[in-house]
Order: structure tokens, then C-alpha cells, then sequence
């Protein structure tokens, strides 16, 4: 069984990962909650209720790589460039939240349900990369419209939750929103984790723009697909919008394909891929909802799609509502999973 540091233990995704391991997700011989200096001394096992074996808390810096099979980072992007390649350097086996590394062309970027096959042999650089949140749950549907009819292009809004701020993120919209209850007047300061004042409110821009307008979360939408799919040439266009959700993603996805296709064969095609769940017309609603979605452990291990239609002038032209838990399936659970996968290789005895 693999001894396993979870590098940002203290945070929204870090604290998701521990409670994933507890319930037997990865059979683990010893985990090593790391944090900041400040964090130093909690117990994290008391706290999250864990009867995981669990070291005391260290920082990154006193993490001995002697003592890890596999380290997951959950500290985001400045502690990743700082810390990973120090711990794949010495053998231990990096799978990596952040975009630090995810376009490297020797580092993986992986969905175990849509490419396992690229951790077919360990990778030389000892790291694998957890690709966005919006990316995978977008991949996981994208991947059966692929084999069913082949992609031709793919339009998609997002519409991400305040846990992908982490908990600050769920703290100032909790906060906010009560400040707008007491006083519809409110409007609060820009800035903070969101850049502008989420309660109540959209936020079309998530990250910097670049010179041609895209932000941050966009050009990710647009290039991670691409190399999870194994298709250079997929056009992608993507908008991404903050909106004030506590937890869950949800995505407007608009494909091309190059087949003519029905209603219901998208709909078969979907149901009959693990991990997926289809919500019918049938179904009441007949749509994934975030709260919804969130409310039960089965159902926030799911991708859920919903809104499923061929436009009826246009049997190439496809549409679909997509709903996922970005902490579970956009984060700490792709990113466990991918440890069990390489364990199942055999590269963790």
C-alpha cells in the first residue's frame, strides 16, 4: 500500500482528498497531511473525523521523499513550481493539481476515465498532471460524442461555482450574500477572491485576459481538451463565468460532429459510459442542479448531463447541460483515482 502526502491538506481540495482516502478510495499504509507553517500543530485526523493513519502535519519544505510513494499537490501553482520536481526528482511520484505543469510534453495530463492509456508506463518525469476542473467534467462528456459521431468543434460556457475559490472563495460569497440580505444595497469592494463582488451577481471573466481576450480558466478550456482527446486540431471556443453557486460546476456545451446523429443515440451513448449519469426528459427535473448534484456522495462522484438535444435543422449540431462537483470529480477525486490507476500498474509496490 502507498505512504501518500497531500501537499495543501488544509484547503478546500487538500481536506476532500483526505476525506476521498477515508472512505477507502486508495487502500493507503500512511498519509502525510502537509500544510503551512502556520497549520503546523492541527489535527486534521480530530478535526475531519478521519480514522485514517495519519502523520502529524509538516510543511513542504520538512517533507522527506525517503518516506512517499506518491505526493498529490493541492497548494496551487507557486508551491507546485516550487516543491514538485524536488520530490519527482527523488523518485516519489507527483500528481499535480495545479497548471503548473499540465501542457509539458512529457508530463500526462489525465482523466482516468477518457486516456488511462497515457499511464500505460510510468513517466519519466515521475509527474502526472490533474487537469482543470471545467476540463474534466467537459472531457468525460465530450469523449463518448467522440467515438459516437467524431467532433468536429466544441462552443462551451461554464458557470463555476465559488469552491473553485477554495474556501476563501466560499467564505466571501457567504459573507457577501448575507451583507446584500441585510442591505439590497450593498454592493462591496472589487477585489478580493473573485476580482469583483460575486453574491448575487456574474462575473464573466475568470483570471487574467491575454492580449486576445480570453482569461486564464479560458485558454485552459481551450488547450487541455486538445491533449486529453489526443486532438491537436479540436477548435474550441470557451467563456467562463463565476457565478454565485456554493459548490459544482455547470457547463452550456454546443458540439459539432462530423456524423449525423440523433437525440437518442446521444443520450444511449452517454448512458452507457461509466461514471456518467443521463437525466432524461423522462426524469423530474430533467436536469442535473448543483445543489442537487452536491447533496449525496453517489451523485458527487458523477458527471451528470442533462438537456440533451440534436437541433432539428441540424442533425450534426448537438447540445448538453453538464453539472459535476469541481472539488470531487474536477479535482481531488480525478486526481486520487489516478493514483489508484497507477497503483493497478504496479508502480507503487
Amino acid at each position: 500500500m502507498p505512504r501518500i502526502a497531500i501537499i495543501g491538506a488544509t484547503g478546500a481540495v487538500g481536506r476532500e482528498c483526505l476525506t476521498l482516502l477515508d472512505s477507502g478510495l486508495v487502500p493507503v499504509e500512511r498519509v502525510v497531511p502537509v500544510g503551512s507553517a502556520r497549520s503546523v500543530g492541527r489535527d486534521l485526523r480530530a478535526e475531519l473525523a478521519l480514522s485514517l493513519p495519519m502523520a502529524p502535519l509538516v510543511t513542504v519544505e520538512d517533507l522527506d521523499p525517503r518516506a512517499l510513494d506518491v505526493a498529490v499537490f493541492c497548494a496551487g501553482v507557486d508551491v507546485s513550481n516550487r516543491e514538485a520536481e524536488r520530490l519527482a526528482a527523488a523518485g516519489v511520484l507527483v500528481v499535480d493539481n495545479s497548471s503548473a505543469f499540465r501542457m509539458r510534453p512529457d508530463v500526462p495530463l489525465v482523466v482516468p476515465q477518457v486516456n488511462p492509456r497515457t499511464l500505460a508506463v510510468r513517466p519519466a518525469s515521475h509527474l502526472v498532471a490533474n487537469p482543470n476542473c471545467s476540463t474534466i467534467q467537459l472531457v468525460r462528456a465530450l469523449a463518448p460524442l467522440h467515438e459516437l459521431a467524431t467532433l468536429d468543434s466544441v462552443v462551451v460556457a461554464t458557470y463555476q461555482a465559488a469552491s473553485g475559490g477554495g474556501l476563501r472563495g466560499l467564505e466571501e460569497l457567504a459573507r457577501g450574500s448575507r451583507e446584500v440580505l441585510d442591505d439590497p444595497g450593498a454592493r462591496g469592494e472589487p477585489g478580493g477572491r473573485f476580482g469583483q463582488p460575486l453574491p448575487f451577481d456574474l462575473i464573466p471573466e475568470i483570471g487574467l485576459q491575454d492580449d486576445s481576450g480570453l482569461t486564464h480558466e479560458e485558454r485552459k478550456l481551450v488547450r487541455e481538451p486538445r491533449k486529453i482527446l489526443g486532438l491537436p486540431e479540436l477548435r474550441v471556443s470557451a467563456t467562463a463565468v463565476r457565478v454565485p453557486v456554493f459548490h459544482c460546476h455547470s457547463e452550456a456545451v454546443h458540439v459539432r460532429v462530423r456524423r449525423p446523429v440523433t437525440t437518442e443515440a446521444v443520450e444511449k451513448a452517454l448512458a452507457a459510459t461509466p461514471g456518467l449519469r443521463v437525466h432524461t426528459r423522462a426524469d423530474s427535473p430533467s436536469y442535473p442542479m448543483p445543489r442537487s448534484v452536491f447533496a449525496r456522495p453517489e451523485d458527487r462522484a458523477l458527471v451528470h448531463v442533462g438537456r440533451v438535444r440534436v437541433e432539428p435543422d441540424d442533425p450534426r449540431a448537438v447540445a448538453v447541460w453538464v453539472v459535476a462537483d469541481n472539488l470531487w470529480v474536477g479535482a481531488a477525486l480525478n486526481a486520487l483515482q489516478i493514483v489508484e490507476l497507477a497503483s493497478s500498474q504496479g508502480w507503487l509496490k
